[in-house]
């Protein structure tokens, strides 16, 4: 089904402080929706506000799971729902070698797993229940290219790429003509922020079949 736009949806955006979160906090703003903006720094939300006036922004640590569900609570409670996730926690961090990747950098890359677990299993409900359900993540061109230099980054990358089509395959059952999960693949998403933004927005002008489950090259017809 094809849900047209996602003006009066209400919208999670988790690690909206980054520049590419401003961009798809902005974006969404402009095509209409309730976006809900989740940080950890009070300062870079203010920011935020400052930047997307009609933004709500939150203060969460997303890593704990009772903090996102008190949270994700909080804003069904404001708004009856939520239609929308836009998952963009991550970071980047290098190594030097196989022997390089080491635990302090593989727990900071599954940091952003398990916010991405947390936040999704919060909302998958909402989405399940939402005349227009979405999820979108970024991946990497890394998860199909691994280096060894990279290794703790693409492996994390594979295990967040492989949870979300997981989530398309639970939406595929449980909402088939509504929800939709999406994987969008950047080698780097510096310079490419806008069109991210522009891409997320699209999501809900695609049907849902379309888009479930898949993993999109972050370019300006990435959804055709």
């Amino acid at each position: 089904m094809n849900s047209g736009s996602p003006a009066g949806r209400t919208v999670l955006v988790a690690g909206a402080t980054s520049t590419s979160g401003t961009a798809v906090v902005r974006a969404l703003a402009d095509a209409g929706a309730v976006v809900h903006a989740v940080g950890l720094r009070p300062d870079a939300l203010e920011a935020l506000r400052a930047a997307v006036p009609s933004v709500t922004t939150h203060t969460c640590d997303l890593t704990d799971r009772s903090a996102v569900d008190a949270l994700v609570a909080s804003v069904r409670g404001a708004a009856g729902h939520v239609d929308g996730l836009v998952h963009l926690v991550g970071g980047w961090r290098g190594g030097g070698g196989i022997t390089g990747q080491s635990d302090d950098d593989w727990d900071f890359f599954d940091r952003g797993f398990r916010t991405l677990r947390n936040t999704t299993r919060a909302c998958y409900d909402d989405l399940v229940a939402s005349p227009a359900g979405r999820l979108a993540v970024i991946s990497s061109t890394a998860v199909d290219s691994p280096t060894a230099g990279a290794a703790n980054y693409a492996a994390a990358k594979a295990a967040a790429d492989a949870w979300v089509r997981a989530v398309a395959q639970g939406l595929r059952k449980d909402a088939p003509d509504t929800a939709a999960a999406t994987v969008f693949v950047v080698g780097g998403l510096a310079g490419l922020e806008d069109r991210l933004g522009d891409a997320v927005v699209r999501l809900w002008s695609a049907p849902s079949s379309d888009v479930n489950g898949a993993r999109l090259p972050l370019a300006p017809a990435s959804l055709g």
